[in-house]
């Protein structure tokens, strides 16, 4: 006997890759992913090929991963592609010290995240709009 088949969490149109353990702060990761939020994918790869920061490899790899299992698992068109959801959640903290003055010490605390990518097919649009602009 198997388990019962998991039911999918996203829609048809949607394709997801997740990254867990990222040695890097929640905070940190979420200003790379504003900057692909809501774009094309293609844009979104080119931004952050040219991005000065560390973690924007990671988050470039976690992206073409997303593009990859769309159109390899669920055959959707990647010129279509767009940033649907960017979602950064935390992960463990890693707790050490620091030598200060006079025996003491003080906590630093090396924080991880998780990076959820979620790239979705744009709809096209409504053929009626574009008819009224050429008429006009």
């Amino acid at each position: 006997m198997s388990k019962p088949k998991h039911e999918r969490g996203i829609a048809d149109t949607e394709a997801q890759a997740v990254t867990r353990n990222i040695r890097v702060s929640p905070r940190k990761l979420n200003l790379m992913a504003g900057l692909i939020r809501g774009a094309k994918a293609s844009d979104a790869v080119a931004t952050l090929t040219f991005e000065k920061r560390r973690i924007a490899q990671t988050v470039k790899k976690t992206l073409e991963s997303a593009i990859a299992n769309a159109e390899n698992n669920h055959q959707l068109d990647v010129d279509k592609l767009v940033v649907a959801r960017a979602e950064v959640g935390r992960s463990q903290v890693m707790k050490r010290f620091q030598a200060r003055g006079r025996g003491r010490a003080a906590r630093v605390e090396k924080w991880f995240s998780h990076l959820k990518i979620v790239v979705a097919e744009q709809q096209a649009a409504p053929a009626t709009a574009e008819a009224g602009q050429e008429a006009a």
